[in-house]
């Protein structure tokens, strides 16, 4: 560890700074190595923190406990990992009430030494009054119970889950009352990816293990909706997507439980929300055994309350590691998402698109920035987790779910892919994005004239019931219809578009060549173009006029020789609002390529005449994306390459033992991404209120 002092005007004042593979406890404060297990630990000490509402002074690490060793007739001593104790106790053994055992992946429950039975269990045999203990590796959480008959004779029981803060057993139990948590950190993204290695490794579902899970989490979400339709109607809501936390124990319990989900799954098939989803033949396929195992680790959360990174992260962990490296694809990064849709700040009156929206990252964030809006409107008094707490409310939902009806659009070629982004939507916490299989570039002809006659109709709705319904629309399709396009069109000169059907469609699928006067004319029908150009292209007919667009595109088009008529035609149809340049590391490890940022405006056709104009371009260069090559993050370092701390105070929502909900606040020592793009976001919305940067 390292410190530099910093000089201030006021006072002098110490940053700390971290060496390489080193983390700060969120518990303690003390620099520790950031191995495995310590990861883990840290996830656990969040996890009891933000989600189970035990506030951390009431917790300590590596704490010895006393027993008694009945063969020898000595006193023994073992250190626990993790202890809480009953609130604002003494940090005595007789006042612990929950422990934890934490150990790396490569530890297995089953471990003669360090495993479930001769950690835990020796543990809670040491103490009278701790019932409840978890024993995990990262990858495995094993709920403990201890019970003691009239005759003094222990009994240990797995649970799904053990109670937070003011909670019984009988509380997890009931299924009239929602328990489900709000996650903290990468607990999501853990729980994910136990499920589905679960049922990759034990299901024999190698292929259809990412389908399986998201049918899961589809009955999940459809579940959590039931709630706020209850409140509507008036309606008394019970859960349906439960598991008792002993109900994994016994044959007749999992078949129980398997019952309720394949119920709920039959319902929502039928569900109008899931239409596009499910062809109505599709079934969940799993063991008793392993859908209650599944369904036990979903119903600890509320999906709908979490916020959307949380929810994006844990679903694009997910997706990224199936669909998406069997079709070759990649994500766009999160956060050049959300400086595009931050940059261009749209609005609950604006229709999107994304034309290549793949598992849409887009729509999602549009969605999220949306419902931002539209809350603060509702709640102008509130801020913070407050404001985040009624993003999910009967109110935000109403309008979320009407503006995204109306307004947001997404079109992609892949049907799995439209699948999986409809998911998103639902992830979301709304699901009603009109997203269709559809080729883009083909478009608005086609091969299948169904889709495109539902393109049409709700277009044509999208229409009457906006603020443009009497707009001077050019075509009777979607061309013309959008304010706002973002987009990462697929690249590349491995895929090339040589279909003369497609490229006839475009300017920019023609040869181009410069007259006497210096200008360029289109000639010749082109044999092939690259994708991206063809998007840039279609993108310009699908706006309205004066409509913006944010799109990828590889740095080729922007600078080499041989595609000067393409930016000549850019200038041509469009204002440009911003460039940035993105480093090598925007798309690696599952690419390198050298991309940019453009942010475009339709011209109208009376501002396509002036022939000579000047303006102003915001331009900006993103030397650090919060990631080296291999995708680990890079947080911020001083001069002398070691990583910063900073003191920030955290604020969260918990649910306290009379059922209300109470902000607590921690203060904790934090790393900050090395992160170029939310700086170059402020900066655009400063350039455009004329300030200086």
């Amino acid at each position: 560890m390292a410190k530099k002092k910093t000089e201030n005007p006021v006072e002098n004042t110490e940053e700390v700074v971290l060496d390489d593979n080193q983390l700060i406890c969120l518990l303690t404060g003390d620099i520790k190595a950031a191995k495995p297990k310590e990861e883990n630990l840290q996830s656990v000490i969040r996890m009891l923190n933000e989600e189970y509402g035990f506030d951390l002074p009431n917790m300590q690490r590596d704490f010895s406990i006393t027993g008694f060793d009945a063969e020898t007739g000595r006193a023994k001593k073992q250190k626990i990992d993790l202890v809480v104790f009953e609130n604002k106790k003494n940090h005595e053994q007789e006042n612990i009430i929950r422990m934890c055992i934490v150990y790396d992946e490569k530890i297995k429950e089953t471990d003669k030494k360090n495993g479930l039975e001769v950690t835990l269990q020796n543990a809670l045999n040491t103490l009278d009054n701790c019932e409840f203990g978890l024993w995990s590796n990262g990858d495995q959480y094993h709920f403990l119970h201890k019970t003691q008959d009239d005759f003094n004779n222990i009994e240990y029981e797995d649970l799904s889950d053990f109670p937070g803060e003011g909670q019984t057993l009988e509380d997890l139990d009931r299924s009239d009352k929602s328990i489900a948590r709000k996650p903290a950190n990468d607990s999501l993204i853990r729980v994910f990816k136990r499920c589905h290695d679960y049922i990759y490794g034990n299901e024999g579902m190698k292929k259809t293990a990412f389908w399986e899970l998201l049918n899961l989490i589809f009955c999940k979400i459809y579940d959590e909706k039931r709630r706020f339709i209850a409140l509507e109607t008036g309606d008394s809501y019970r859960r349906e997507f439960w598991v008792g936390v002993k109900e994994q124990n016994t044959p007749d319990g999992r078949a129980k439980v398997a019952k309720r989900i394949k119920g709920i799954f039959n319902k929502l098939k039928n569900d109008t929300l899931f239409s596009e989803v499910f062809d109505g033949n599709e079934q969940i396929n799993l063991t008793d055994k392993g859908l209650a195992y599944i369904a036990g680790e979903l119903a600890k959360y509320s999906f709908l309350d979490a916020t959307v990174d949380v929810k994006g992260v844990a679903y694009e962990t997910i997706v990224s590691n199936t669909l998406k490296q069997e079709a070759g694809q990649f994500f766009t990064p999160r956060n050049i998402v959300k400086c595009m849709v931050e940059m261009l700040d749209p609005d609950e009156n604006q229709r999107v698109l994304d034309p290549a929206c793949g598992s849409g990252g887009f729509l999602v964030m549009v969605l999220d920035h949306v419902r931002r809006k539209i809350a603060k409107k509702l709640f102008p008094d509130l801020s913070g987790p407050w404001l985040q707490d009624k993003m999910n409310t009967v109110k935000v939902n109403k309008l979320v779910k009407e503006y995204a009806e109306q307004y947001l659009f997404g079109f992609d070629f892949d049907p799995d892919l439209k699948k999986a982004a409809r998911m998103n939507m639902v992830m979301a916490g709304d699901g009603h994005a009109s997203i269709f299989h559809v080729n883009s570039l083909a478009y608005p002809k086609g091969d299948n004239p169904e889709i495109l006659k539902k393109i049409k109709e709700t277009l044509n709705n999208s229409v009457k019931k906006s603020s443009d319904k009497k707009f001077p629309f050019e075509y009777d399709d979607a061309r013309g219809k959008f304010d706002l396009i973002f987009t990462n069109p697929p690249f590349g000169a491995k895929i090339p578009v040589n279909d003369p059907e497609i490229l006839k469609q475009f300017d920019l699928g023609h040869n181009w060549k410069k007259n006497a006067n210096g200008e360029w004319d289109r000639f010749a029908l082109s044999t092939s173009e690259p994708p991206e150009i063809l998007f840039i292209d279609q993108c310009y007919q699908l706006l309205k006029p004066s409509g913006k667009m944010a799109i990828v595109l590889p740095d080729g088009i922007l600078g080499n020789p041989n595609t000067e008529y393409v930016r000549a035609w850019i200038l041509n149809k469009f204002k440009v609002l911003a460039s940035i340049d993105l480093p090598v590391e925007a798309f690696l490890p599952q690419v390198g390529v050298q991309a940019s940022l453009l942010f475009l405006q339709k011209k109208t056709d009376k501002e396509r005449l002036i022939k000579s104009e000047s303006y102003d371009v915001f331009m900006a260069v993103a030397e650090m994306l919060g990631k080296d090559r291999r995708g680990n993050q890079v947080f911020e370092r001083d001069e002398d390459g070691a990583e910063l701390l900073f003191d920030d105070e955290i604020e969260y929502i918990v649910v306290n033992h009379t059922g209300k909900k109470e902000l607590r606040k921690r203060k904790e020592k934090t790393r900050h991404l090395d992160d170029d793009l939310p700086k170059i976001a402020e900066a655009y919305q400063v350039f455009l209120r004329g300030g200086k940067i």
